[in-house]
């Protein structure tokens, strides 16, 4: 009976990998943008997951980047070091100070797990910043915020030659400014930034809910551009969805094939939103 059941699941996933060959042929050497965050970086497990994920896309010939987030981190940082941080519209006001620890949790402890645990699973990847190589130069965004920046200027050709030997960016969400300055990006707002630029197939948002809901509360699979501002007008789409899909709505307008809201809370979320027909959360096109 067990030798039974072991066929069983070896021809499921025989299965599995016939029916992912057309969308690993759609796939071959497209950029992917993703945004780690939430649920992903949450445990050891969830890292482990992801970054497998990651090296599998490599092998399959497509180009990831990761941009990734550290939110938790850095409060955890903060806290210790007794400084204090105020948010403006859920947007963390950066001094001086705070964007010293943000700078060292991010291009520091939170990028190099990331780039540990790619490697760890087969990878090559390397660690870099916006700050790199003139990658996303950056304004400020508003003056209340301090030292948040928007980005203004990107300079892609470095991930491009990453790209050619075979090698995954993981970048922090970290710009630098015109006048010496370091800037604090928002992690959805830097990912769409390089997406653009880099006029990628997909952008990926992983997240912890299942994707942006109607008023009913049935997760939409499928959007454009005109259903987000109708829905963010009515207020179905609200709180901190908001800038993800504004983040969306900018990067398919920019360029991009598709920006996916995802659960990142589902194992594997990534290949299934790649390589199945089911997806793992809402997909949103221009018009």
């Amino acid at each position: 009976m067990k030798t039974q059941d072991m066929n069983r699941d070896w021809k499921a996933t025989a299965e599995t990998l016939s029916r992912a060959v057309p969308y690993l042929q759609r796939f071959d050497d497209a950029i992917v943008v993703i945004k780690l965050g939430g649920h992903a970086m949450a445990s050891p497990e969830g890292m482990l997951e992801f970054a497998r994920d990651v090296v599998l896309l490599r092998l399959c010939g497509v180009n990831p980047v990761v941009v990734h987030g550290g939110g938790p981190q850095i409060n955890k940082l903060l806290d210790k070091l007794e400084i204090k941080s105020e948010f403006v519209k859920g947007k963390r006001v950066t001094d001086e100070a705070t964007v010293e620890v943000v700078e060292m949790v991010l291009s520091g402890t939170v990028n190099k797990q990331i780039v540990q645990a790619i490697q760890q699973q087969g990878g090559k990847a390397v660690g870099l910043s916006g700050k790199d190589a003139n990658l996303m130069i950056c304004e400020p965004e508003v003056p209340e915020l301090g030292l948040v920046g928007t980005p203004s200027q990107m300079d892609v050709s470095l991930l491009k030659l990453l790209f050619e030997k075979e090698i995954i960016p993981v970048i922090a969400p970290i710009g630098a400014g015109r006048n010496g300055e370091t800037f604090n990006v928002n992690g959805d707002t830097a990912a769409g930034a390089y997406a653009k630029a880099l006029k990628a197939d997909r952008l990926l948002l992983l997240t912890d809910v299942a994707g942006v809901k109607n008023a009913e509360g049935e997760v939409l699979t499928e959007l454009k551009a005109h259903d987000i501002r109708e829905m963010t007008a009515s207020g179905v789409i609200a709180g901190g969805m908001i800038p993800k899909t504004e983040t969306a709505l900018d990067a398919v307008e920019g360029g991009v094939r598709a920006a996916v809201i995802v659960d990142g809370r589902v194992p594997n979320a990534c290949l299934l939103e790649l390589f199945t027909e089911h997806g793992a959360g809402s997909m949103i096109r221009a018009d």
